[in-house]
């Protein structure tokens, strides 16, 4: 798949010093795979936090990386009478929590190599059956820091098509139940604030899109703008 098109708009004005940056200073003294598995693997650590002081044990989670998609259409490619923005979501069963949940299009960076825009556009292909010209990135943020090392950028996609028949991925098990849906960024709005939709990716990715909205679109970042990635993810 070619690289996805990147258009933006960069603010203007001075770096801003609230911002997290990596930290190296801290001595890993020891560290021990406890288990490993397909997604995800456990490490038993021990750091030392400052000179002189006694290692403490930290227990992590050492996970893939994922990416996560808000495809938006507006004005004359919306649905809506109104011409209203509305987001493309599916309604996914997640074991874990017992609970189908509302989801904008997501997938793992367990693709040796493969750059997140790449990826992004992988998963709303394989998610929804649809392609985008225009990317760019909303927003990052780590699943659980105090214990996996879990990253997710959203990525911002606009200028929609649907694929062609023969180039639509046949889904299994649970995506097999996948319903894409088109539905209106206001309406997710209120779903968020309300308390009924829980997935992270989508409410960030929810709160991110209508905030750059209010903005114009201005400011956003291309879809390859540095990531503070965990250096420990598989």
């Amino acid at each position: 798949m070619d690289h996805p098109v990147t258009k933006t708009r960069r603010s203007e004005g001075s770096e801003n010093n609230l911002a997290d940056k990596r930290e190296s200073g801290r001595e890993l003294v020891s560290s021990e795979r406890v288990w490993s598995g397909p997604i995800f693997a456990v490490d038993a650590d021990q750091v030392r936090l400052g000179p002189g002081q006694e290692p403490v044990a930290r227990q992590v989670v050492v996970h893939h990386d994922a990416v996560a998609v808000v495809a938006l259409r507006e004005a004359e490619t919306s649905s809506q009478a109104d011409g209203a923005a509305e987001i493309l979501m599916i309604r996914q069963y997640r074991h874990p929590v017992r609970a189908c949940l509302w989801e904008i299009p997501a997938g793992l960076l367990d693709v040796a190599g493969e750059e997140p825009a790449i990826a992004a556009a992988r998963e709303l292909a394989e998610e929804t059956d649809y392609a985008a010209a225009t990317w760019n990135t909303l927003a990052e943020f780590y699943a659980s820091p105090g214990f996996t090392t879990e990253g997710a950028r959203i990525f911002l996609a606009q200028d929609l098509s649907l694929l062609p028949e023969d180039r639509r991925t046949v889904r299994e098990a649970e995506e097999a139940e996948f319903v894409p849906t088109w539905v209106r960024l206001d309406e997710a709005l209120d779903a968020v604030m309300d308390g009924r939709l829980h997935n992270p990716s989508t409410v960030l990715g929810v709160l991110a899109t209508a905030q750059a909205r209010s903005r114009g679109w201005a400011g956003l970042r291309p879809a390859d703008a540095p990531w503070l990635r965990s250096p420990e993810s598989l």
